[in-house]
């Protein structure tokens, strides 16, 4: 028996559609029902066509839904043919807005996507006439196709609201669509028919960097090919769409699209398996956790993994020394860095102070001020092919003698030319200073100059940490003969908290509490952090050894041999914890593994831009695993941030059991690949890593057991960064701070687009607290329980109101030191806007 659908095509009867379509009427009703009787219902319904069957003039849908009315009446199921006949109302309608939309477009993919959102979505929240409506006031006559479809997918997105948030995945899907349709045209003018082709008129046009060709073969990018999921488009929504879009994909030169989302993903597995023997799978395993969005990588590597200049690494950390050449070469440094688009962070601790003598002409040092003015105006001048202005961060101990001029570098107040509005300060603090800060706010602040100290004592201060560094600190003081510099603790914090009120930094880092639980303290000493302030590693200074006149082809050449010194790199991805099924211990496992070798993968793959970097980088394989979608998470989690009981505890079990993993990794990699250079006498050889973080039960003592007989690959592990963007493209909240507004908007291309907080549903919307409405207690009492488990630190910032004082906001910072945290990044008012780091989005 045929039937004739709507669109006068003929197919096939069956009746368990009638079927499907009983029970979902009962279903729409909350009724039970018996499937056998269903199942009788539709084989009545069954009979009766075929007693009236005329294969001349076969039955409509019309016709067998009235049969189905008549069944439901004939039973007396009054309640479920209401239902029913408003399920037929209901579609009659939208098949009339889909005849609205065919008079404006012929395009039929389009009216697909349209009959999918339909099906797909929840028809109440998300009605297409709904979508019509707002499409209607956009077009005007005689719009060309690709028009409708930018007002299609502006519609979309504006009808985005607290309410119906999954207009965001809907604007999308047509978003996609348009990408897919004008790479397809591009294709058919280049004549490309598959990836392969693909890859090689990108790798001649300079595009793909030309190691892919030479590391797999045609059927290998065939086969890969055949691995890529288009479906899993659907997970981005539009605004993570459209900044991969502006961001990401590859174009040719004069602009046109050639790389499809997929693509790109599959394009940064395949580079980062490269190093594996197996390349086909490892490409396989990196493309699945990137391309479902459970994990992202840092916004260099998404940006140029595949490419020629593949500088896939985010931020970079240097120690200035205090030399003229030491001090331009930092600078050249930052401009090369700059160049090929990482961020910086630099240390100023060891340069002189002003007033300093230079060649025993005393008062002439002009002091570190001078010197980052210059690192500000390279970042101006660096500005990365005009895509984005340089940044670095600049980091001063407190206690060095320009340290109250350092604090007025971008406030309001003082000589403009002594300002430095492009640069981010940050201030190394010893825990001394928040211990007098609480118990003895008047106690006199000393401050020094590193050249006289090291000039008089034998030693620099910053060489030292905790008690320590007291002692030596006390040294100075009660040494007559070397100058300082006094003010009140309180009056120093007014600084402090007058620049953070004002501009967002300083930036703080905690030494006293990052230095003890540095794993790698036998070979060294970490002075500050990078721009974001989450990765903490062994730094020292770069040195010029001699320089020498040899004869090189009858040309004399002069040849510099320089010690690399500890110039930190970091090589970051995030676990998106929102995404992920953190009940699954076992899949939890495996994408800390492969995230971890893919890391691992990006040291020995990295394009750098200075030698220094490469050096330090396979001497301790430092690596940066985060974490981002940590409110989203929570709040999946069934809890608000403010549970701070079952909060912690929640924190502390999944923080634990993602260091586990990540070790175990690191761990089992170095038994194939080997351990880093100064695994021996580390604290993860000698076992105190594990003492330190009190791991003793019996899973715990067994990988101390195994780290020890196996080794381990990287030097550090866990890093966890901010993740401005790149949270925006796996649609969860960034880093592990609270989101600040469950529903806001955005300003994109001339239009207000609004957004929404994460899988945003009526029982969630009261779990998001803003952060700004939180106890700033909660935050970093959070961070304290995740910091346990981090070897390196995490980016947090505290959200400020009008009603802080700076007691208050001091109290902050005191709370922070006395929890072990290791750094701090921004305090964020309501009406103070600040730069998020969108280097170390990962």
């Amino acid at each position: 028996m045929k039937i004739l659908k709507r669109d006068k095509r003929e197919v096939d009867f069956d009746h368990l559609k009638i079927k499907n379509a009983i029970e979902k009427a009962f279903d729409s009703v909350g009724k039970s029902y018996v499937d056998s009787v269903i199942n009788a219902y539709a084989l009545d319904i069954k009979e009766t066509l075929l007693k009236n069957y005329d294969p001349k003039n076969p039955p409509t849908v019309e016709e067998i839904q009235d049969l189905v009315e008549l069944k439901l009446i004939d039973e007396k199921e009054i309640e479920v043919v209401k239902a029913y006949i408003l399920y037929r109302n209901r579609h009659s309608e939208e098949r009339q807005i889909l005849d609205k939309f065919a008079n404006y477009i012929t395009d039929d993919k389009v009216l697909k996507i349209l009959k999918f959102v339909r099906k797909t979505y929840d028809p109440k929240k998300y009605e297409l006439e709904n979508l019509y409506k707002k499409f209607e006031s956009f077009v005007k006559k005689d719009q060309s196709q690709d028009a409708y479809l930018s007002e299609i997918i502006k519609a979309a997105s504006e009808l985005t609201d607290k309410d119906a948030p999954r207009w965001e995945f809907i604007a999308a899907l047509f978003l996609n669509y348009d990408l897919e349709k004008k790479i397809k045209a591009n294709l058919e003018e280049f004549k490309i028919n598959n990836f392969y082709e693909k890859i090689v008129f990108l790798t001649e046009k300079g595009l793909y960097g030309k190691y892919i060709l030479e590391n797999y073969s045609k059927e290998d990018i065939l086969e890969l090919e055949d691995y890529i999921d288009n479906s899993r488009n659907r997970l981005l929504n539009y605004s993570g769409l459209d900044l991969l879009i502006k961001r990401y994909v590859i174009r040719s030169h004069d602009g046109r699209f050639v790389e499809s989302i997929q693509e790109m993903f599959m394009g940064i597995a395949m580079h980062l398996a490269i190093p594996e023997k197996n390349r086909i799978y490892w490409a396989k395993k990196f493309y699945d956790i990137y391309s479902s969005l459970k994990v992202t990588v840092a916004t260099p590597t998404m940006s140029n993994a595949r490419k020629p200049y593949n500088q896939l690494s985010s931020c970079f950390i240097d120690t200035v020394p205090d030399t003229l050449k030491g001090i331009y070469r930092s600078i050249d440094n930052f401009a090369q860095i700059s160049k090929h688009g990482g961020g910086m962070g630099l240390y100023f601790g060891k340069v002189r102070a002003t007033g300093s003598d230079i060649r025993g002409f005393k008062g002439v040092a002009g002091g570190v001020i001078r010197w980052i003015k210059l690192a500000n105006d390279t970042a101006v001048a660096v500005d990365q092919l005009g895509v984005r202005q340089g940044s670095v961060a600049c980091y001063l101990d407190a206690w060095h003698k320009d340290i109250p001029e350092f604090l007025q570098l971008r406030t309001n107040n003082g000589d403009d030319r002594m300002k430095a509005h492009d640069i981010f300060p940050a201030i190394s603090y010893p825990n001394l200073f928040f211990e007098l800060a609480e118990k003895d706010i008047n106690a006199t602040w000393y401050m020094f100059d590193p050249h006289e100290v090291l000039a008089k004592k034998g030693y620099s201060l910053e060489d030292f940490y905790g008690k320590e560094w007291e002692e030596k600190y006390r040294e100075c003081i009660e040494d007559e003969s070397i100058s300082r510099r006094e003010m009140s603790v309180k009056d120093l914090v007014r600084l402090i908290i007058k620049s953070l009120t004002e501009t967002g930094t300083p930036f703080a880092f905690y030494r006293d509490n990052v230095n003890e639980m540095n794993p790698n303290k036998h070979v060294g000493m970490i002075y500050s952090s990078n721009l974001c302030t989450e990765i903490m590693q062994n730094m020292s200074a770069i040195e010029t050894l001699d320089t020498t006149i040899e004869t090189e082809d009858g040309d004399e050449v002069i040849v510099t041999k320089t010690k690399p010194g500890d110039f930190v790199v970091c090589n970051l991805a995030s676990l998106v914890l929102g995404n992920i099924d953190l009940e699954d211990d076992k899949e939890l496992k495996d994408i800390v593994a492969t995230t971890v070798r893919a890391l691992d993968n990006v040291i020995d793959l990295n394009y750098y831009p200075i030698p220094y970097a490469k050096v330090t980088n396979r001497k301790y394989r430092s690596i940066g695993l985060g974490t981002s979608g940590y409110h989203h998470a929570l709040v999946k989690a069934g809890m608000a941030f403010s549970d701070i009981e079952d909060h912690l505890k929640w924190a502390d079990d999944l923080y634990e059991r993602i260091n586990f993993h990540a070790v175990t990794a690191s761990m089992e990699i170095a038994k194939e690949k080997g351990s880093y250079d100064f695994f021996e006498g580390s604290d993860w050889e000698n076992g105190n890593y594990f003492d330190l973080r009190d791991y003793k039960d019996a899973k715990w003592n067994k990988l101390r057991e195994e780290v020890k007989a196996n080794g381990l690959r990287n030097g550090y592990i866990m890093a966890i960064a901010p993740t401005g963007s790149t949270s925006i493209i796996a649609a969860t909240s960034a880093g592990v701070d609270p989101i600040m507004n469950r529903y806001f908007l955005e300003e994109k291309k001339g239009s207000i687009l609004p957004r929404v907080a994460p899988d945003l549903t009526p029982q969630s919307f009261w779990l998001y607290e803003n952060a700004h409405e939180l106890d700033q207690n909660f935050v970093i009492e959070a961070a304290a329980i995740r910091q346990r488990h981090i070897d390196q630190a995490q980016s947090i910032n505290f959200y400020i109101t009008t009603d802080f004082t700076m007691r208050k906001i001091l109290n902050l910072y005191i709370k922070a030191a006395k929890e072990k945290l290791k750094s701090v990044y921004y305090v964020r008012s309501k009406s103070l806007e600040v730069e998020d780091c969108d280097y170390c989005a990962s």
